[in-house]
C-alpha cells in the first residue's frame, strides 16, 4: 500500500508557456516603457500602477491590449510540454495576469485550470484598477496544495514566483533573468522544456521523507 502524496504541478504562465504580454504590447505600441515586467520590478502593485499611468497617458484601452493579445501564440514547445505534464499529474497555472488577458490563450493551450486576477475598466474602456483574488496568491496556493495533501512542484521565472517556489516541495526556475538567479541561488535553473521535464521527472522519482 502506497502512502505517498499525489503530485501536483503549479506553473506561472507568462515566460513559461506564453510570451510576456506587456512586452508584446510595448513592441506593438512602440512604448518601450511598457517592457518593464515582474522580472524587473518585484513590487507588483507599483508595477501595475506604473503601467496604468502610461496607458492613460497614451489613451490605450483594454480592447487595444486585447487586440495585441489575440495575435500572440504560445511559446514554441509549450503546448506539447503542458500536455505531457497534464498527462502525468494534476496541473494548475497560477498567474499574476488577468482573466481578461489570458482568455484568448486558453483554447491554444488546451483549457488548463488557471488562477488569475480581474481587471476593472471605466466607461471609456480604460484600465481603472485591478482586483487580486487574494494578496500573495501564488504562495498561498502552493501552501494550500501542500495542506490538502499534494506533493507540489512549482515552476516560474520571475521575482513574483519565488514565494510560490519556496512554499512548494520543490521549486524550479525556468529561463529566469540573471538577477533572479543571483538572488535565489537555491532554486535549480532550467533553460528549455527538455531540462524542465528532466527536473520534474527527478522530483517525481524522488522518494518522500519517511
Amino acid at each position: 500500500m502506497s502512502l505517498s502524496r499525489p503530485p501536483l504541478a503549479a506553473f506561472d504562465l507568462e515566460g513559461v508557456f506564453l510570451p510576456e504580454i506587456w512586452i508584446a504590447v510595448a513592441e506593438r505600441t512602440q512604448l518601450p516603457e511598457l517592457r518593464r515586467t515582474t522580472r524587473d520590478e518585484p513590487d507588483y502593485d507599483k508595477l501595475m500602477h506604473y503601467r496604468m499611468r502610461i496607458l492613460e497617458r497614451e489613451g490605450l484601452t483594454l480592447a487595444d491590449i486585447q487586440a495585441v493579445i489575440d495575435t500572440m501564440a504560445p511559446l514554441p514547445g509549450a503546448v506539447e510540454f503542458l500536455a505531457w505534464v497534464r498527462s502525468t499529474m494534476q496541473t494548475v497555472i497560477i498567474t499574476d495576469s488577468f482573466y481578461e488577458f489570458v482568455a484568448p490563450f486558453l483554447p491554444k493551450i488546451g483549457y488548463p485550470t488557471v488562477f488569475a486576477h480581474t481587471l476593472n475598466t471605466d466607461d471609456r474602456g480604460m484600465l481603472a484598477g485591478y482586483r487580486l483574488r487574494v494578496p500573495d496568491g501564488k504562495r498561498l496556493a502552493a501552501e494550500s496544495f501542500r495542506a490538502l495533501g499534494f506533493r507540489t512542484v512549482a515552476v516560474g521565472d520571475s521575482y513574483n514566483d519565488t514565494r510560490m517556489l519556496g512554499a512548494a516541495d520543490q521549486g524550479i526556475l525556468f529561463r529566469p533573468p540573471d538577477n533572479v538567479i543571483r538572488e535565489f541561488p537555491h532554486f535549480p535553473v532550467t533553460r528549455d522544456y527538455a531540462e524542465l521535464r528532466a527536473a520534474i521527472e527527478l522530483f517525481l522519482n524522488m522518494p518522500e521523507p519517511a
